[in-house]
């Protein structure tokens, strides 16, 4: 693949993740004619910007961004000492960073202790609480009272969660250039296993992360966005092949799919059979049906997947994942990105995402900067 268009579809996957977020979030709670009342005639199409006329990103985003810097540090530490220890250790450590940045004590005594491990510390505008799930608070609450080195997050269930809150950041992992896609797909459940114990609320995010792999990372002849979905659909089954959920998630994505080819009625009413958002497997539904039915127009896709009662911010993020890795940053439209949160931030990560992809190839990630952001934790000495 061409340098220019692995950048393009990596930032376009966290661009476009952030934008549905921002999109959904003012939104997110809201009843359908609540929605419909305050943005006529035909629900939010546009930010509604704050006061300093930013649009606002949620935890979405920032849980995504951690994970991204915990999968680089994972990678840098790897490299570094020649094995290959999965990344889920970093990324739960970089978990409990953002963790830090959701307390309102940041002083010395804080009852929350961050792992360091985490750049994205020293960013002063990701210390904002946009509705943070309380799932994930409390898991990490919970492992941050009693640290330990869980090697297996799948089979040592902290809860029986299966909300969106796992899935909603995992799809930094499918951007990774792994050569074996089964255990990609296994690391991504992982991810979302640290806080979400229930099956239905990892194993949609291991297929999530397939079916990012292979847009940014496609095999040759370039599949469409249907064959990935369902060659998604039936590895995670063959992964999880004894799971008694396992079937309940597959009709979710079959549903999905023929809801966006056949169906002739509107997007509500589409998405109200596939669910509300709330978890993992509605969030995976509605956001393949948006993503399915404008695969060529990520505008279009983002605003259908908000305007609805449920997970607003989370359906649009994963929408927008999907649509942003699919067309690329480059296709998405500058009034999506002048005004978005932390646009600057997100950029770094995605052009530092890339930076590794590339270093598989020319050997070496020893930069300074490379070494004080993703082996001291710090963006500035």
């Amino acid at each position: 693949m061409r340098r220019d268009l692995l950048l393009d579809r990596i930032r376009g996957c966290l661009i476009g993740g952030a934008v549905g977020d921002a999109l959904g979030w003012p939104v997110e709670f809201r009843s359908e004619s609540e929605i419909f009342n305050q943005y006529r005639p035909n629900g939010i199409r546009a930010y509604d910007l704050n006061a300093q006329g930013v649009a606002e990103i949620t935890d979405d985003t920032q849980m995504a961004l951690f994970t991204a810097n915990g999968l680089l540090c994972a990678e840098t530490a790897n490299r570094r000492d020649g094995r290959a220890k999965p990344p889920r250790g970093h990324v739960a450590a970089a978990y409990q960073d953002w963790l830090y940045t959701q307390e309102a004590d940041f002083g010395p005594d804080a009852a929350i202790r961050p792992s360091g491990v985490s750049w994205l510390n020293d960013v002063e505008g990701l210390r904002h609480r946009r509705a943070p799930g309380v799932t994930c608070l409390k898991a990490l609450r919970l492992q941050n009272a009693a640290p330990g080195n869980t090697e297996d997050y799948v089979k040592a269930r902290l809860n029986e969660s299966k909300g969106c809150g796992g899935i909603m950041r995992v799809a930094p992992m499918g951007l990774m250039d792994w050569p074996d896609i089964r255990a990609l797909d296994y690391e991504g459940a992982q991810l979302a296993a640290i806080t979400h114990g229930h099956s239905l609320g990892y194993m949609p995010a291991a297929v999530l992360v397939h079916i990012i792999h292979r847009i940014v990372y496609p095999r040759q002849p370039e599949a469409a966005l249907k064959e990935i979905v369902v060659e998604a659909r039936d590895t995670v089954s063959e992964i999880f092949a004894c799971d008694p959920f396992l079937s309940e998630l597959r009709r979710v994505i079959d549903l999905a799919i023929d809801l966006a080819e056949h169906s002739p009625d509107g997007d509500p009413d589409n998405i109200h059979r596939l669910g509300e958002g709330w978890v993992a497997e509605e969030t995976l539904g509605i956001s393949l049906y948006c993503a399915l039915k404008y695969r060529r127009d990520f505008s279009a896709g983002v605003i259908a997947s908000v305007n609805h009662r449920g997970d607003s911010d989370s359906t649009g993020a994963i929408t927008g994942n999907i649509l942003g890795a699919l067309l690329g940053y480059e296709a998405i439209e500058p009034r999506w990105t002048e005004r978005l949160e932390l646009r600057d931030v997100i950029m770094e990560m995605a052009d530092d995402l890339y930076a590794c992809q590339r270093a598989a190839e020319s050997g070496g990630l020893e930069t300074p900067d490379w070494t004080r952001k993703y082996a001291r934790g710090r963006r500035k000495e």
